[in-house]
């Protein structure tokens, strides 16, 4: 438990400085740039200062503080995942969340409420069979409930959906949510505490190349050259790696999701359904939180639609019936980019100093403390690349090594 408050409350004199003071000017160079303030951003800078002692970093953001994927997604933390890799991977990560409140002193609302992904076919109870064995084996708690153990889980929720009734389910104990904005802050005020710099309103532009590195970066605020840059941009990530000419087998596609109006608390546990294309969570203000896959083309422009909110409000509705009476609040969109097998591109690029941090899809909230962690511990190596994101560079695609995740989202893409 953060005690931060606690000080607060028993201090003579409360007024402290603030957590995010002005932005410097943009200094001639840095040791370091992380293009990308969002969590995973903000992450790496994070672990770089407090760990291996890199200050001399600059964390350039072309909007605001965790404004992009960061602020526009659901918050969910798991490692129920399908391989060996990213089931260690994902371990590491809910390890590392569970304790950041008091790394920070500063709380992010961490709060474990466990998973429920329903099965509605034979064929999917086989699959999570195998999925909750893997889970198992790396240390995460994830077993087999059946009907009845689903309905005193979960009372209110409907069974016999339509015409693909739940036979089963997969319950993933580890299921978490955090408050996604805090954990942004939390990383950026650490940073910021020990010298990182941090530069909104600064867009990475263009890139100067020498010799097969990048040199310097041009932006909206002039050049600033640099000793290695790490890109961490999320559904932008095809940009700007094509500036560089980085080929890389990813698309981007609009992510909806939507709240209701708040009511009494039914939910504890984070239910999803890949068969009806939707999951749903109760907030800790009452909201009833409705999401599903990324819509089918692509785009990269955050904006919802009314195709996609009358889909998913239609299987929410399957799954908790009451709903139909519930209004919706509010609706939202980010961009996810996507790799064919659903995996996240960690690790060394073309470019001997360019370091990649993207491909997350729909998984990039739950990863940032472990890819901070280990993307930091790529670049103060000098480029050696951790044996945990190892699994994950961009050669897989080359060498026909994919990491096959597909499905093991809450809903299906």
């Amino acid at each position: 438990m953060p005690f931060a408050l606690l000080r607060y409350g028993l201090s003579s004199d409360p007024v402290k400085k603030p957590d995010f003071p002005p932005p410097p000017s943009l200094k001639p160079a840095y040791d370091v740039i992380i293009i990308g303030g969002g969590g995973h951003g903000v992450a790496i800078a994070y672990y770089l200062a407090k760990y291996h002692g890199l200050t001399n970093v600059a964390v350039l953001e072309k909007g605001y503080l965790g404004g992009g994927s960061t602020t526009r997604n659901t918050a969910v933390i798991r490692s129920n995942y399908m391989t060996p890799e990213s089931v260690k991977f994902y371990i590491a990560s809910v390890g590392l969340f569970r304790n950041l409140s008091n790394e920070f002193d500063f709380n992010i609302m961490y709060s474990e409420r466990g998973q429920l992904t329903l099965a509605h076919s034979d064929s999917t109870v086989r699959a999570f069979r195998q999925r909750c064995e893997v889970n198992r084996h790396f240390g995460g708690r994830t077993e087999m409930l059946d009907r009845q153990q689903i309905k005193e889980l979960v009372p209110l929720l409907n069974l016999e959906t339509g015409h693909t009734p739940v036979l089963a389910g997969l319950w993933h104990i580890d299921g978490a949510t955090a408050r996604h904005d805090a954990v942004a802050w939390g990383y950026a005020r650490g940073a910021i505490e020990r010298g990182v710099e941090f530069h909104p309103l600064t867009e990475a532009q263009d890139f100067v190349v020498e010799k097969n590195r990048v040199t310097a970066i041009q932006t909206n605020r002039g050049t600033v050259k640099c000793g290695v840059v790490v890109q961490a941009v999320a559904g932008n990530s095809s940009i700007l790696m094509n500036k560089l000419n980085i080929r890389a087998p990813i698309h981007t596609y609009p992510l909806q999701a939507m709240v209701t109006q708040p009511v009494k608390p039914f939910l504890t546990p984070l239910v999803s359904s890949s068969a009806l294309h939707c999951y749903v969570q109760q907030t800790g203000r009452g909201e009833v939180l409705i999401g599903g896959g990324s819509d089918p083309y692509p785009l990269y422009q955050p904006r919802s639609s009314l195709e996609l909110k009358e889909g998913l409000l239609m299987h929410a509705i399957e799954m908790f019936p009451f709903l139909a009476n519930t209004k919706l609040m509010r609706q939202w969109a980010g961009i996810t980019d996507m790799t064919p097998d659903y995996s996240p591109i960690m690790g060394l690029s073309p470019i001997d100093n360019y370091y990649l941090d993207a491909g997350w899809g729909t998984y990039g909230f739950k990863s940032t403390p472990i890819c901070g962690k280990t993307m930091a511990e790529l670049v103060a190596s000098g480029g050696k690349v951790p044996a945990l994101i190892a699994p994950f560079g961009l050669e897989r695609f080359s060498r026909f090594k994919q990491i096959n995740e597909m499905g093991a989202t809450a809903a299906s893409h």
